[in-house]
Parts: structure tokens; C-alpha cells; sequence
């Protein structure tokens, strides 16, 4: 940039910087009401970062901490997953080695009060119970449980809680592993590694990696994880921006650099997720399973102001290695009707058919070893489409799981029944299971048509219990095992996507297998 226009630059930066500074002083000085001018502020830079591309963002410092801890990969306090129940703060998980496991806080157990404060049935937002059981390391905090009605009285002493990136890893047949990914965040690299050589000592025949829902994370983690599966040099993302050019290619040697691998994928899957899908299909390194994704390709670095507060500014543009741009097109200021875009596709159709969604020329390039054709314009379309199943989807199973009866049940059940729960492994609660499904299944229909859940219309309820009975099972599962449990019942009986991945390792061969 010559001098001239930087100096131009500089003197409109100054000249919108002294406006600004004058609207302040007489917004303070002269308007006729007490103003709450840090908050006015904050709103201002959240109109003025709202005017820019829809992953540009504005975070005002006291919801600074929260917004990073999920890619940090930690935080301090008393280390529970939770679920809000009839106003309730109910324990979910404790968190294995954690300080509420070790002073015997359980799964089920209701939170009535924190520091002697009442918490239980007050209106309490998950958000304000969350800062009141939070803290520095070290630190204590009084609880008081409900547990099969009685009180009982813990002081747990804050730590340093991890929040795990893997949400299941195991073997759904011999040697082939399942891992599902749930963000990248800071130690999702550590933790996939260790995963993988837990579930599989020595090197597995086949691999699954899921990431349906995640929303991405760290494009660094995307990279390592993709420097596992490709070779020495291959390209994994080119990132292009205002002064930046940056390729990041695979350095060698990975873990798994051949054989059948396959990666789903869903409308859901965004940023690092496409960075990882989208370079293992330029390469033709794996199969890709599902939906099309979410389409964001742009790339933001955080800058904190003055008052510890951020701004998280689109500072470049994705690449993947055939040069596909993934970033899905929107409109500067209309970050509203750009999140609206999965619901938009849904409503076009493109989540039930192919042919539903548009695929011009224009957008066609070809994979960068088979020459296969891949598409650009907007998230990555996966090789193997996968329609969004929606047997057995109505209004009485949408009341019953979304409107959080299910879950109700499940915790109540398993609160009265924690003996019943009590197995080794899954196929122990599988055989245990098969002689409970027809008692406890009657029990939980009672127990939603008491809370005012019944068929509107004949053969409602029969539509909807294969699924019921699956999510019943699985969240049984969870509580008896964990959230692995969970997702082998649910990939087992709920899942073409899965089943569809699991087909595709069996049957692969050669360097890349024969698709439909």
C-alpha cells in the first residue's frame, strides 16, 4: 500500500474516531436519563461487528471466559454435567477423578442449595447456577443433594475440570474403530490419539470418524488429525486473506495412512470439521458419509480490547487442497438469514434428496489423485448422500424428547432402580435389558400420559416406539455405563449413516473402494 492511501486511511480512522468520541461525551453529558454507558457501548460494537460476514463476532468481557472454555479445553469448578428438571438442577454425569466424585455426589442427584442459597425450584437459569458452583482451584463450595428423598450435605473443593472432545470410541466389530468427535478444541489432538490406542492397541483394519454436530474448532487440530491420515507434502488447507498466504501440508509420517476410512458428516459439521473432510476427499484418502455441511470457510482471530473484552474478526478464507472454497455465500448484515440456511435447505428439500440440491458446472473440480468429482460453493457434499430419515417422526415423539419428558423419565427411573443398573459392560445390560424393555417402557408411557402426553390421533404412539424404545435404551445405557453406551445402542438400531460407514469398511478395497 503506497503512503498516500495509508495516510487517507488514517485520517478517516481518525475522523470516525473523534465522531464517535463526541457522541459519547454528549450522550454522558446531556441526555435526560441515566445511561448505562458500559452497556450501551457493548451494544454498539455488536451493531457494528453485525454489519460485517456472520462469523464475526463481538464478546463483551464477562462472557469472555465462558464463550472460550469449550475449545480450551477446561475449566474450573465442581466437575457435574447437569440437566434443568422441573426448575431443578439435576446431575447428569460426575466427571471420573473429579471433586464432586470424590466426596460422592451421583448421577440423579438434585441440587437444592449452593453455599446455603436456594437453587431448586426459584427460577435459577442453568447460566446463573453454573457461575454460583463455579470457581477458582482450590476453592470451596457447600451443596446440599436431594437423593431418593433425603437431604445430604457436601463441601467440594473446586479443580480443574477437562471437557472431553470424544464422546464415544470403541469397536463396533473386530479391529474397526468408532470415534466421535465432538468440537476441536485444545487437547482433542492428545485425546484422539489416546482414544485410538486405547480402543485399538495395534492397527486397526478399518476406521469411522464422526463428525455429525460438530461445529469445529481449532483449525490447527484439524490439521494435526488430517497429518494422521495423509502422506508427506499433501496439502491439507491453503488459507488466503488480507496479508495472509498460508499453505499447511502434512508432514509425515501419520498413524493410518492407508486402509478403509470413512467420515461422516451432516448439516451440522462446520469450519474445522469441513477442514479435515475436505482434505481427506481432495486426496481421496476417505470416504465421506451424510450430509452436506454447514459451509463455513472463514477464518477469525481474536483481538481483546482494553476492557478484557474481544472481538473475533474474519481475518481469511479457507481453501481445500483442489482449490474448493467452502465458505457458503452470504450477505454482509444478514447474519440472521445465514444461520437460517440449514432450515432453508431442509425446506428445498436438499436434506432428502441429491437431485434437490443445485450443482452447476461451475462448481465442479476434481479430487487430486482419482480425479473424482467433487463440488465447491458452499460446505462439503459428502460421496455417499445419506437422506435425513424421518420414519416414525411425529408429534408425539417430538413432545416426549424435545419437550424433555423422556429425559424426566429416565432420571426418575434410574434414581428408584440403581441396583438394576449395575453391570459390567454392555452386552451385560443388553440381556439384563431385554427381560426390563416391556415393564419399563408401560411405565414410561403412564408416566408421560400423567404429565399430559397422549395420542392425538390413532397409531401415533405405535409410529414412534421403535424410536422410543431405542432412546430409552440408550439413555439407560449412559446412565449405566456412559456416554460410549449411549451412542453404540443408538448407531446400532437408529443410524444408516453409521450402518451405511460400517458397510463401506467391510467392504472396501483396494487403495479407495467402488461407489454407488
Amino acid at each position: 500500500m503506497g503512503l498516500l492511501p495509508l495516510q487517507a486511511q488514517n485520517h478517516s480512522m481518525l475522523r470516525n474516531a473523534e465522531k464517535l468520541a463526541s457522541a459519547l461525551y454528549f450522550i454522558q453529558t446531556h441526555y435526560v436519563d441515566t445511561i448505562d454507558m458500559d452497556k450501551a457501548i457493548d451494544a454498539m460494537l455488536e451493531g457494528l461487528v453485525g454489519q460485517l460476514d456472520p462469523h464475526s463476532s463481538y464478546i463483551p468481557s464477562d462472557k469472555v471466559q465462558s464463550a472460550n472454555e469449550n475449545l480450551e479445553g477446561s475449566f474450573e469448578g465442581v466437575g457435574i454435567e447437569y440437566v434443568m428438571l422441573f426448575d431443578t438442577l439435576t446431575v447428569q454425569a460426575v466427571i471420573v477423578g473429579g471433586p464432586s466424585e470424590a466426596v460422592g455426589i451421583r448421577p440423579g442427584d438434585k441440587v437444592v442449595s449452593v453455599d446455603g442459597e436456594t437453587v431448586a425450584g426459584v427460577g435459577l437459569s442453568a447460566d446463573d447456577l453454573r457461575k454460583r458452583l463455579r470457581g477458582p482451584k482450590g476453592s470451596l463450595v457447600g451443596v446440599t443433594v436431594l437423593r431418593e428423598g433425603e437431604l445430604q450435605d457436601y463441601v467440594i473443593r473446586r479443580d480443574t475440570i477437562p471437557i472431553e472432545s470424544i464422546d464415544a470410541a470403541y469397536q463396533p466389530e473386530p479391529d474397526i474403530v468408532y470415534i466421535k468427535l465432538s468440537r476441536f478444541a485444545m487437547n482433542t489432538s492428545e485425546e484422539f490419539i489416546n482414544a485410538l490406542r486405547e480402543v485399538a492397541p495395534a492397527r486397526p483394519k478399518g476406521m469411522i470418524i464422526d463428525l455429525r454436530g460438530n461445529g469445529g474448532g481449532y483449525m490447527h487440530v484439524a490439521v494435526f488429525l488430517a497429518n494422521l491420515f495423509l502422506e508427506e507434502g499433501q496439502l491439507i488447507v491453503r488459507t488466503e486473506g488480507n496479508g495472509v498466504d498460508r499453505s499447511d501440508v502434512a508432514k509425515g509420517p501419520g498413524l493410518y495412512r492407508e486402509g478403509p476410512l470413512v467420515v461422516l458428516v451432516d448439516e451440522s459439521s462446520a469450519s474445522a470439521s469441513e477442514i479435515l473432510s475436505g482434505a481427506l476427499q481432495d486426496w481421496d484418502r476417505a470416504v465421506i458419509v451424510g450430509r452436506k455441511t454447514f459451509g463455513k470457510g472463514l477464518v477469525q482471530q481474536q483481538f481483546t480490547l482494553p476492557d478484557r473484552s474481544e472481538m473475533r474478526l474474519t481475518v481469511a478464507r479457507y481453501h481445500t487442497p483442489c482449490g474448493r472454497v467452502v465458505q457458503a455465500p452470504y450477505t454482509k448484515g444478514h447474519r440472521d438469514d445465514y444461520f437460517k440456511q440449514a432450515n432453508q435447505r431442509y425446506a428445498r428439500g436438499e436434506s432428502f434428496s441429491l437431485d434437490s440440491i443445485a450443482l452447476p458446472d461451475s462448481l465442479k473440480y476434481k479430487t487430486l489423485k482419482l480425479g473424482r468429482t467433487v463440488y465447491g460453493g458452499g460446505g462439503i457434499l459428502p460421496d455417499v448422500f445419506i437422506p435425513y430419515d424421518t420414519t416414525g417422526i411425529n408429534r408425539y415423539l417430538v413432545r416426549a424428547i424435545s419437550g424433555g419428558l423422556l429425559t424426566q423419565f429416565v432420571y426418575g427411573y434410574a434414581d428408584q432402580h440403581r441396583s438394576e443398573l449395575v453391570v459390567e459392560d454392555l452386552p451385560a445390560f443388553l440381556q439384563k435389558w431385554e427381560q426390563m424393555e416391556p415393564a419399563v417402557f408401560d411405565e414410561m408411557i403412564r408416566f408421560f400420559a400423567d404429565k399430559g402426553l397422549v395420542e392425538k390421533a390413532e397409531g401415533e404412539l405405535a409410529e414412534c416406539t421403535p424410536i422410543l424404545k431405542t432412546r430409552l435404551k440408550a439413555l439407560l445405557a449412559r446412565r449405566a455405563l456412559g456416554m460410549t453406551a449411549y451412542w453404540q445402542v443408538i448407531n446400532s438400531e437408529e443410524d444408516p449413516e453409521f450402518q451405511e460407514a460400517l458397510r463401506i469398511v467391510k467392504n472396501w478395497s483396494g487403495a479407495f473402494p467402488d461407489l454407488p
